[in-house]
């Protein structure tokens, strides 16, 4: 979860990145939608397995994409490169870190069709 600290420098960088307050004010705060955001993130769940309490599914999943269309989260990290976040760039990880998506394993092997010509031609 997002500590109280970390949130007052994020929402800084995230007023900027935002540019505008056009339309009607969201149900869901800022705060609790980058919560959402982060859950899938760290779970690797499917977006209509967000869990109730972080906001219905298909909410989260609009503002995603139209912060992605409006260039926000280009915006955010951009921000973020600098300040208090300047150290986050030399975030290392590696590979016991990273999870896998759900369907990645455990798929049969495609195979290659087989012509009718070459299956008669084993007779």
């Amino acid at each position: 979860m997002i500590t109280d600290e970390i949130w007052e420098q994020i929402e800084s960088a995230l007023t900027k990145a935002k540019h505008s307050r056009a339309g009607a004010p969201p149900a869901m705060s800022d705060r609790e939608f980058m919560e959402a955001v982060l859950y899938l993130n760290r779970t690797g769940c499917p977006w209509r397995d967000l869990p109730p309490e972080l906001g219905y599914w298909h909410a989260v999943y609009m503002r995603f994409r139209r912060w992605q269309e409006r260039g926000v989260w280009k915006r955010l990290w951009q921000e973020m490169q600098g300040g208090h976040f300047a150290g986050a760039r030399e975030l290392m990880m590696d590979s016991t870190t990273v999870r896998a998506h759900q369907h990645a394993a455990g798929a049969p092997k495609k195979t290659l069709p087989i012509r009718l010509s070459d299956a008669l031609e084993g007779d």
